[in-house]
């Protein structure tokens, strides 16, 4: 038994959890399904699945193989069907990671369409604000918003999106409107860090010449995204958050925009991915797919 045909084995007795209902799907012996998971365990140097009086279940190191097993099994079907006449499907996993607002407002509200033109694929979403580590973590793409530090990566800029300063009504009828840098002090801002103990940026603007920041009076710090939302709708202080994401909430009057002089620099948005040779055709049309979506919502990247 070849090695491939292992794999395919060890997957697929893996997902069922069960060595009966494995060979019974692949119509192949039950002696046979045992056989291709010693010869992985052998040639990996590790145990892959532990069998309980009630099913199988896959180890610590079994979980990591199984995941690369369908990223390996995947690549191959795609590279068979690479030169067959014909449009050619999508299939395979493939695990992304983006900003929660991002996905929440722009991306899964499309993701039906993608997913309807692509069925084979299966999509493992991540939306986190925290800098996930993309090759230890097994992730094919991940978007980031801001600078990009990574030289280990590839980065694909997209644009960037205009930032807004928004405050909820309630807090505009409670302190007033801030026109000048000179008001931002008599205000309250919504700080968010990256990890607590961090030092926040303050608010920043353009002053005619370059971008600077001011420090700001600010009693709430948070570090997610969704949180640094909730409390400026709450009504506890002034944000500076991506202009998309705010303006339904603008629309709907839940937030005002306030300071529009004072506008802070444009955030960066990009696609990261690692280097390989050769990025796999369901990532590459996974990229374009979304640099299409967001382009209605973003600004030219400045050289």
């Amino acid at each position: 038994m070849n090695q491939l045909e292992a794999m395919q084995i060890f997957v697929r007795v893996a997902e069922l959890a069960s060595y009966t209902r494995a060979a019974e799907s692949l119509g192949m012996p039950k002696a046979s399904m045992s056989t291709a998971v010693q010869q992985l365990e052998s040639e990996f140097g590790t145990q892959l699945l532990h069998r309980t009086t009630r099913k199988v279940q896959m180890t610590l190191d079994g979980r990591a193989c199984y995941e690369r097993c369908k990223d390996l099994l995947a690549d191959m079907d795609e590279l068979r069907s690479m030169f067959q006449q014909g449009p050619q499907e999508l299939r395979g996993r493939l695990r992304v990671d983006m900003p929660t607002g991002i996905a929440r407002t722009t991306v899964i509200p499309h993701l039906t369409e993608f997913m309807r033109q692509h069925p084979l694929l299966e999509i493992e979403l991540s939306c986190t604000d925290r800098k996930v580590d993309l090759v230890r973590e097994g992730f094919d793409c991940v978007m980031r918003v801001g600078s990009v530090d990574d030289v280990s990566l590839i980065a694909r800029p997209l644009g960037a999106f205009a930032v807004t300063n928004c405050a909820s009504p309630e807090y505009v009828r409670t302190h007033g409107m801030p026109r000048t840098v000179e008001d931002l002090a008599q205000h309250q801002l919504i700080h968010y860090v990256g990890t607590f103990g961090a030092k926040s940026m303050g608010f920043e603007y353009h002053d005619g010449v370059a971008y600077r920041t001011a420090d700001m009076p600010g009693a709430i710090t948070v570090n997610s995204a969704e949180a640094y939302q909730e409390t400026c709708l709450a009504g506890l202080g002034i944000i500076q958050a991506p202009g998309p994401g705010m303006r339904k909430l603008i629309e709907q009057g839940l937030l005002v925009e306030v300071a529009p002089e004072l506008r802070a620099e444009p955030m960066p948005v990009w696609l990261l991915y690692a280097q390989r040779r050769n990025l796999s055709r369901r990532v590459q049309v996974f990229m374009t797919w979304i640099a299409d979506l967001l382009k209605p919502h973003l600004l030219p990247l400045a050289v």
